[in-house]
């Protein structure tokens, strides 16, 4: 008997929060896409929603309570201008919060951009079951994002643990 996991594909949701982006100019989101589906992935959903915490938390809302959606990635809205609102419109809707992540992301873009990256506040947590992170808008805090952290978690043959693995026992009680 083979010790040798097999991949499996998720459904992933992906949601460029922006009051200027379009289909044509997305390019973060675009990226998202692009290799969440080089990954192996299957792109559930994608929307660009205006940076208001209740056109976010609406879009949001729908996918957390859609069970074929398993994971929302955002990107845009984490910075520190009046208009960058993703921490607080998606937080509200955690049941749990991935300190680790935004922690692991903020380590990484150091190495990259310095001390410009205390001004991230890139987050993640599950929702219903689901599993959400939020990124920088940046086509680099992305690709960053992704291939660093998030695609390896979201890998069940990555060992010694990965997010996938956990799945069936995030709606526990």
């Amino acid at each position: 008997m083979s010790d040798e996991r097999q991949f499996i594909p998720l459904n992933i949701s992906v949601m460029t929060v922006s009051d200027s982006r379009t289909e044509e100019n997305d390019k973060s989101g675009q990226k998202l896409k692009s290799m969440l589906e080089e990954a192996g992935h299957q792109l559930a959903d994608k929307r660009i929603v205006k940076d208001d915490r209740y056109r976010i938390r609406a879009v949001m809302s729908e996918w957390i309570a859609n069970p074929d959606v398993q994971v929302i990635i955002t990107t845009g809205g984490t910075g520190l201008t009046g208009r960058d609102g993703t921490p607080e419109a998606v937080e509200p809707l955690l049941d749990k919060i991935i300190n680790g992540f935004g922690e692991m992301f903020r380590s990484l873009s150091y190495e990259i951009i310095g001390t410009s990256t205390m001004q991230s506040r890139a987050i993640a947590g599950v929702a219903n079951g689901t599993f959400v992170f939020c990124l920088p808008g940046s086509t680099g805090a992305c690709k960053d994002g992704w291939s660093k952290l998030i695609s390896a978690q979201l890998d069940y043959r990555t060992r010694p643990c990965n997010l996938v693995e956990l799945m069936p026992r995030l709606l526990e009680k």
